[in-house]
């Protein structure tokens, strides 16, 4: 074929994934490879990767490599068809994704990429790796399917980096997105026990990155107070291993005050802390079969969206303090001992 015909049946094709086009792709509109080898050698054409090439006068855009990568990866196909895939097609993943994400300081030096199905390559620049991702954990960032910032923190973690190095990136992905604390815990869960906590724990693995991260009180508050459904056995679960923070200083954050200014009415506040609080001495945490009263208690449901708010990050004593600080008038009794 005539270069001035190849160059026009090329554009068409690489105007809508950034100025690129796979040998496959062209093949369909009668382009050979020999075709493209010496539009390569004439300067219209660079040549990315196998069997990927770049339109020479297309504007350079980001992240070229993992562009190519992810075009290699299903050749035939447009990217514009590809995007409706989703969770189902080739998602990025890993350090790439972090990359993409702009969180932690990571850039791996292979693209890395998670599909459904077994696959295998022998370039030292791309690494597949299969799992089946619900849908929530996808998104598009730069035009390409990218694992969530929640599943790219959890496959850092899978993936044995240093948990200092995914602090970091925690940290940078809590300034830059609201992040699905919850759906973080549970994608951390399977890897809590070689982490050196309980088997399932993802709640404890996720605080350990967070107490790593050193990330502001105030924003720990706000995303704690936005969880819903959380409840008192979460609550009686993260009590038996509180994190060393500075609880003191969280539980006295706005965030927090509010959640329980707004979740208990007036009238219900003290009296319902002081009757749960009246058979325990105030400085032992909260046994399981107490909390799990709680939950059945009359005042349930009120006290249950207190609890999600507060007693993920405070022991039993700040939420006595967190009462009195609503109602300077009201006092622990000194006499309340088991």
């Amino acid at each position: 074929m005539k270069a001035r015909n190849a160059l026009r049946e090329l554009a068409e094709m690489s105007a809508s994934q950034w100025g690129m086009v796979t040998s496959a792709q062209a093949a369909t509109r009668g382009v050979t490879r020999l075709d493209l080898s010496r539009l390569a050698e004439s300067g219209d054409l660079v040549r990315l990767a196998h069997g990927v090439y770049k339109d020479a006068g297309a504007p350079s855009a980001a992240y070229l490599d993992v562009r190519a990568a992810w075009l290699s990866s299903d050749p035939a196909r447009l990217a514009s068809d590809r995007l409706g895939d989703g969770h189902r097609g080739v998602v990025v993943s890993g350090q790439t994704a972090a990359w993409l994400h702009d969180i932690g300081d990571l850039r791996s030096n292979r693209t890395e990429l998670t599909t459904a199905v077994r696959r295998q390559t022998q370039r030292a620049d791309l690494h597949y790796r299969r799992r089946d991702l619900p849908e929530e954990h996808v998104t598009i960032r730069d035009g390409l399917p990218v694992t969530t910032p929640e599943r790219t923190i959890a496959d850092l973690v899978e993936d044995r980096t240093d948990l200092s190095i995914v602090a970091d990136a925690l940290r940078d992905a809590s300034r830059k997105y609201e992040l699905d604390l919850e759906l973080l815990a549970d994608s951390l869960a399977p890897l809590a026990e070689r982490n050196g906590h309980r088997k399932g724990d993802g709640i404890a693995l996720l605080d350990q990155l967070l107490v790593i991260a050193g990330i502001d009180r105030e924003a720990i508050a706000k995303q704690i107070a936005s969880l819903d459904g959380i409840g008192v056995l979460v609550a009686r679960n993260y009590l038996m291993n509180p994190p060393k923070i500075d609880l003191a200083a969280l539980i006295d954050t706005t965030a927090l005050q509010s959640a329980m200014r707004a979740a208990l009415p007036q009238d219900k506040q003290f009296d319902a802390l002081r009757a749960a609080l009246s058979d325990t001495v105030l400085t032992q945490l909260p046994t399981a079969k107490m909390l799990e009263g709680l939950a059945t208690s009359t005042w349930a449901e009120n006290m249950n969206a207190a609890l999600s708010a507060q007693m993920k990050a405070i022991a039993w004593t700040q939420l006595a303090r967190s009462a009195a600080a609503l109602d300077r008038t009201w006092t622990v009794p000194e006499e309340a001992e088991t």
